[in-house]
């Protein structure tokens, strides 16, 4: 076999996950004046319109652009969010963002994962000394992991998506994990867009900064705590993971 044919394996691993990041820089540069509130602002009385004379079309076309929304990393998820609570009220407007935004971190985990993922998977459980103890403790608490970068407001999405696929997370684990970590946050956003009617007959801009007022954060900051009583119950009893 030449060295060619030896390269194309790899490259075709790694050719999702080019894709994905070639099509993440260039719509940051030119979906960002798209994917915006004043645009969703412009055109809240022909989203209304189309959604009032095609309920279906527009929940199905919602779900599909959100997912690619997630799955390159374009700009615009928090409008997004708003949009569906906007168009569809926080009831099943919450449904069709947490869906979309799963569907979509699925996309990216399973390219991340194909990619470098299982390498990087080889290599760590081969190895010795520290990086050992470090992947056995990931492994025995991934449960606990998941949900807390899920809860976490500062930890960026898209990062969620990598992390799981680069530590052998399995999918089903990474799909709970996601669906529930981050149903709080986009219950919340979904939440604003729901009144966004009367924000835009004020002629206001929704306060985004919402999920950090106390009301709101403490509570999910306490799912975060919540989040790692597994491991902290598992370090002090020795007992093995307690979701599995």
């Amino acid at each position: 076999m030449s060295r060619n044919d030896q390269s194309k394996p790899a490259l075709m691993r790694y050719l999702p996950l080019a894709v994905i990041a070639v099509i993440a820089v260039i719509g940051a540069f030119t979906l960002r004046d798209y994917l915006s509130f004043d645009a969703l602002r412009d055109n809240r009385e022909a989203l209304i319109a189309f959604r009032d004379s095609n309920y279906l079309l527009t929940a199905l076309v919602f779900v599909a652009a959100y997912v690619v929304i997630v799955a390159f990393s374009l700009p615009g998820a928090t409008v997004a969010t708003l949009t569906g609570g906007f168009l569809f009220g926080l009831f099943p407007g919450a449904l069709y963002n947490v869906s979309a935004a799963t569907l979509g971190a699925v996309v990216i985990f399973l390219a991340a994962q194909w990619g470098l993922g299982a390498r990087l998977k080889e290599r760590m459980d081969a190895s010795e000394g520290m990086v050992r103890k470090i992947k056995a403790g990931i492994d025995d608490n991934q449960w606990s992991m998941l949900f807390f970068i899920r809860l976490v407001p500062v930890v960026p999405f898209f990062v969620a998506n990598l992390l799981p696929a680069f530590l052998g997370v399995p999918l089903f684990r990474f799909v709970i994990s996601t669906f529930f970590g981050i149903m709080p946050g986009a219950l919340v956003f979904t939440s604003v867009g729901a009144g966004l009617g009367a924000v835009f007959a004020r002629g206001e801009t929704p306060d985004l900064g919402i999920i950090f007022a106390p009301h709101i954060l403490l509570p999910i900051l306490g799912l975060c705590v919540l989040s790692l009583l597994p491991m902290a119950i598992k370090t002090f009893t020795g007992k093995k993971d307690l979701l599995k």
